[in-house]
């Protein structure tokens, strides 16, 4: 282990929005032999409320990378809160990001690296950066970004 990740944290001076609680029913996170895999997040503010707007529409692609990056603080939140230390994640190995966007919005790769930076700076870029796909859609509660991931465990 190189910069354990919640030293990262603190030394990056990130703060975490509270953990959202589930939507419907499922878990937010789920242990599966040394695999953590996590429920779809959305870009929950620090005031508890969340991100909204559409890429194409009313959000820049400078807006929606920023709310990636809230969506990678808010995973990182329900990871210690429903999981345990950040501490106990080896690397990220698959992220799935959505974007809510119109029809003609064609960039959400960049979008969704307001996540993966954050992820990279996070975990170190050669473990912190795993595969990826990035789509758009139509997200809840208007949302403009919403990633689900899976990660390695020690």
């Amino acid at each position: 282990m190189n910069n354990l990740p919640l030293e990262k944290v603190k030394e990056l001076g990130l703060e975490f929005p509270p953990a959202p609680k589930p939507a419907g029913v499922y878990r937010p996170v789920l242990v599966v032999d040394n695999f953590l895999y996590v429920s779809g997040q959305g870009p929950m503010k620090n005031d508890g409320t969340l991100m909204q707007g559409r890429l194409g529409d009313n959000l820049t692609v400078e807006e929606g990378k920023l709310a990636a990056r809230q969506v990678g603080l808010t995973m990182l939140s329900s990871i210690q809160t429903h999981f345990g230390s950040l501490d106990k994640i080896k690397r990220v190995v698959k992220v799935l990001g959505m974007v809510n966007c119109t029809p003609d919005f064609i960039q959400q790769p960049l979008v969704v690296n307001g996540f993966s930076e954050l992820m990279a700076d996070v975990f170190g870029k050669e473990h912190g950066i795993g595969v990826r796909s990035a789509v758009g859609m139509m997200l809840p509660d208007g949302i403009p970004v919403e990633v689900e991931a899976m990660f390695e465990l020690y």
